[in-house]
């Protein structure tokens, strides 16, 4: 296949110092297991389906699902994102992943967290992300498709990196959360919500920059298994998006 996909060695070594100590038998090529993992995540394949050229598909699900329950993606990802220098503007929001119904089988109550729950459009997770002036993800949050933007904005404010200002849409136009930010000092560019007795002046000139926060989901979701959720294991869909994430705004920089 003549769109395969393979990190450069400087990229490799701006992620190698996260990997886990390999004890007794070495590992398999890191490069050619970790450029397979990345193969299957963007274009939705079934790991059975990875190309030859990755080696045994056995070996590279297994070191997928093997260093998603030890975290290892989501340090990597965490890792090069606060190597990014300190931002200026911070964009939040949140967007839905639609859960595949090999996703949602088995699922009861229970049972261990999926971070899949029912919303109009069907079964769903949500994706919670805070990123820089530029658009690069710096917090991401996964959980019920259900849990509104502001609750999810409760569980990330305090991962939230200085800032001068944070930009959002309405729908976190909450008294608690504008005082969250000013114990922070950070500014709140958020217009009010309409049924606000007072509305709060913004500026709105500003504003206009939240799309970068909306084109980064985008780019996420070009990843095809990070736009429509296969994985029945919450830790192991969060491994694929800090993946992406990291891929695509943080590995190259």
């Amino acid at each position: 296949m003549s769109d395969l996909i393979w990190l450069s060695e400087a990229q490799m070594h701006r992620i190698e110092p996260y990997f886990p100590l390999s004890h007794g038998v070495p590992r398999v090529d890191d490069r050619r297991i970790i450029s397979g993992i990345i193969f299957v995540i963007r274009n939705g394949l079934r790991w059975r389906d990875a190309p030859a050229a990755y080696g045994p598909p056995k070996t590279i699900y297994n070191r997928f699902i093997r260093w998603s329950r030890m975290g290892v993606f989501n340090k990597i990802f965490a890792a090069l994102a606060a190597k990014g220098g300190k931002p200026e503007q911070l964009m939040i929001d949140a967007t839905h992943l639609k859960a595949h119904r090999t996703a949602a089988s088995l699922l009861k109550k229970g049972l261990f967290p999926r971070r899949i729950g029912r919303t109009k459009g069907g079964l769903n997770s949500k994706l919670h992300a805070v990123c820089d002036g530029k658009g690069r993800p710096l917090v991401m949050l996964l959980s019920e498709g259900q849990m509104s933007d502001y609750k999810g904005a409760a569980l990330m404010i305090d991962a939230l990196p200085k800032a001068k200002t944070l930009l959002a849409d309405r729908g976190y136009d909450a008294d608690w959360f504008r005082a969250a930010l000013a114990e922070r000092g950070i500014a709140a560019c958020i217009p009010s919500k309409i049924n606000r007795k007072v509305p709060i002046a913004h500026d709105a000139g500003l504003y206009r920059q939240r799309h970068k926060v909306e084109n980064m989901f985008g780019k996420l979701k070009d990843w095809r298994r990070i736009h429509t959720r296969y994985d029945r294991c919450a830790h192991t869909f969060m491994s694929a998006i800090c993946i992406a994430a990291t891929v695509i705004f943080w590995l190259n920089q």
